[in-house]
C-alpha cells in the first residue's frame, strides 16, 4: 500500500523524543525492557530504544520455547545494536502450567489457551527480569496499531507493558521506520508471524495488513466481507484497549 505523506525520518525522530521524554519523567535511570523475537516490531522497537538511550540501558530478552528455529534473526539483532542479549527458555514453564491446569480436573486445553499461556509467560518474564535490574527496568509494548486494532494482541500478554512506541502506526508505517532505521530485509521484511500457531498472520487474520492498513488509514477496503471481518474484530476486542472496567461505588 502507498503511504501518502508518511515522513519515516520524522517520525523516527519524533519517536525517539518521546521515549526519552517518557523516560525522564517515569524512570530517569531504569533500563528499558524489550523481548526480541526477530520480527520486525521488536526489531523496530529495540533499534528505537537505542537510539533513545543508549545501548547501555537497553535489556533485550530473547524467549524461545524450547528450540525456536528462527532464533538466529533475534540474536542477529542484538549482534546488530551492540547488545548482550539475555536467553530466558519458556519452555519448562509453559509445559508446568499446562500440567497443572490439566491436573486441576479440566479435561482439555484449548488451541486458543494453549497459545496465550506463552506471551503471557513471556510477559511474566520481562517484568521478573525489569523488576530485577540493578537500576529498574521498564517494560516495552512491540504491538503496532494495525494489531491493536483487530486485537491480534494477548491480554496481559504481548498486549501489556508500561509503554507503547508503535501504538500509533499501522504495519506499514512501521515497516518504513525499519527501512529508514536501516535494519536488515530479514528483519524488517519478515513474513509476519505469532510463532506459536505455525501460520503466519495475515493467514490467520484472513487479510492482507496492506487491506488492513488501507481500511485503517483511507477508510477504503473494496471487499465487503473483508470489511465487515475487521469491523466485527475491531468491535470485539475493544476491550483489549480499555482500562480495567471499575464498579462505581453507590450514591448515599
Amino acid at each position: 500500500m502507498e503511504l501518502k505523506n508518511f515522513d519515516a525520518k520524522k517520525e523516527t525522530e519524533n519517536i525517539v523524543a518521546w521515549i526519552k521524554n517518557w523516560f525522564e519523567e517515569n524512570g530517569p535511570t531504569a533500563n528499558a525492557v524489550v523481548g526480541v523475537s526477530g520480527g520486525k516490531d521488536s526489531s523496530v522497537v529495540t533499534t528505537l530504544l537505542v537510539r533513545a538511550l543508549g545501548k547501555e540501558r537497553v535489556e533485550a530478552v530473547l524467549m524461545p520455547k524450547g528450540i525456536q528455529p528462527d532464533i538466529e534473526d533475534s540474536k542477529s539483532l542484538v549482534r546488530l545494536l551492540g547488545l548482550e542479549g539475555r536467553v530466558v527458555n519458556i519452555k519448562e514453564s509453559v509445559e508446568a502450567v499446562e500440567k497443572s491446569l490439566l491436573d486441576s480436573g479440566l479435561e482439555t486445553l484449548s488451541e486458543d489457551t494453549r497459545i496465550n499461556i506463552q506471551p503471557r509467560i513471556r510477559m511474566t518474564v520481562l517484568y521478573a527480569v525489569a523488576q530485577s535490574l540493578k537500576n529498574g527496568g521498564r517494560v516495552a509494548n512491540t504491538c503496532n496499531r494495525s494489531e491493536d486494532w483487530i486485537g491480534y494482541s494477548t491480554k496481559y500478554g504481548d498486549a501489556a507493558g508500561d509503554f507503547s512506541p508503535l501504538a500509533n502506526y499501522t504495519v506499514s508505517e512501521v515497516l518504513k521506520i525499519g527501512e529508514y532505521l536501516g535494519l536488515p530485509d530479514t528483519l524488517v521484511h519478515k513474513t509476519p508471524s505469532d510463532g506459536l500457531s505455525g501460520r503466519s498472520d495475515e493467514d490467520k487474520i484472513g487479510f492482507t495488513y496492506d487491506t488492513l492498513d488501507n481500511y485503517i488509514l483511507n477508510g477504503i477496503c473494496e471487499d465487503e466481507k473483508t470489511k465487515e471481518k475487521i469491523d466485527r474484530m475491531h468491535r470485539l476486542n475493544l476491550h483489549k484497549l480499555k482500562t480495567i472496567p471499575t464498579c462505581p461505588k453507590s450514591q448515599n
